[in-house]
């Protein structure tokens, strides 16, 4: 296995949707270019071992396989909206990427793509500006970006015309982000949306999607839908970036006032030694190639 952060061997990581899984049967996946196998009985019972035969640490939450490959150095984050009974709580299913799982989460952060990939439902192509929004570190150092809000024309299935929609995206771990968006039929609460993004290569990921939509005017298979669907446009941008790995010298890559999440999300990377799927500094200082696609520079 490649020489991995031990940030990220000491935390979790979702490695299945458990809905996908079947008794008696073993399912194969990768987590840091490492295979890994996971087994459930007829008991639903779980375990996840290595190739060599070793059992890795593992646990069920919110309706996905969680593993630890060292000592975990912290909790699975918690989900207050999954306990809500008035919410839909939906695993999104699962997608694989051909680009590191850092670029999925920077995109998932970008508004600045949303008239240009989704036109017609997160934004409209003729009406484009990114409003200032406000971007902090938080007390238990994670990156909440507020007062984020864009036009969208259909920004939930159940929407009846085009909102102006706030956001709060928060990234809570290097692979995990969250997004809260108003909800169209309840404006003084938001839907939820996380992506747990699986890195199984620098290059590879498997995106998790987890949704907590309030149940009013929308069933569970179109949240599943909707979130498909736009997943669906964001994935073969992303697979077209280059490099696939996230540059994170700060001159690799032109930003613009926009992209204020995305600085601070490859500075706090670079201030926690996170390099599994980035490109460091030493290695990024003579890349003057352009990014292209999603998220626009």
């Amino acid at each position: 296995m490649t020489q991995v952060d031990s940030t990220l061997i000491s935390d979790w990581h979702v490695v299945a949707d458990i809905e996908t899984l079947k008794d008696d049967t073993i399912t194969t996946t990768y987590l840091f270019g490492e295979r890994i196998q996971i087994e459930r009985n007829h008991l639903k019972s779980i375990s996840v071992t290595t190739d060599s035969g070793r059992e890795v640490i593992s646990r069920q939450k919110y309706g996905f396989v969680w593993v630890c490959l060292g000592e975990p150095g912290r909790p699975i984050i918690e989900i207050p909206e999954a306990e809500e009974n008035d919410r839909h709580v939906i695993t999104g299913g699962s997608m694989g990427v051909h680009v590191s799982g850092l670029r999925v989460v920077e995109n998932f952060l970008d508004m600045g793509h949303f008239p240009f990939v989704h036109d017609g439902y997160l934004g409209v192509e003729t009406n484009s500006e990114t409003f200032p929004y406000q971007v902090d570190i938080t007390a238990d150092d994670e990156i909440v970006a507020t007062d984020c809000k864009f036009f969208q024309p259909v920004a939930s299935p159940n929407a009846e015309g085009g909102i102006m929609a706030d956001y709060e995206y928060q990234v809570l771990r290097p692979y995990t982000a969250v997004l809260y968006k108003t909800n169209p039929l309840q404006p003084h609460r938001k839907d939820y949306i996380a992506i747990f993004v699986q890195p199984a290569g620098e290059e590879h990921c498997i995106v998790h999607p987890f949704l907590c939509y309030l149940k009013d005017g929308i069933d569970r298979c179109t949240v599943r839908w909707f979130m498909q669907l736009i997943f669906g446009q964001d994935k073969p941008i992303l697979e077209n970036q280059l490099p696939k790995c996230l540059p994170l010298d700060p001159r690799a890559e032109t930003c613009i006032a926009s992209d204020a999440t995305s600085v601070f999300y490859r500075r706090w990377l670079r201030e926690h030694n996170i390099t599994y799927g980035a490109i460091p500094i030493d290695s990024a200082s003579n890349f003057s190639e352009s990014k292209s696609g999603d998220i626009i520079r």
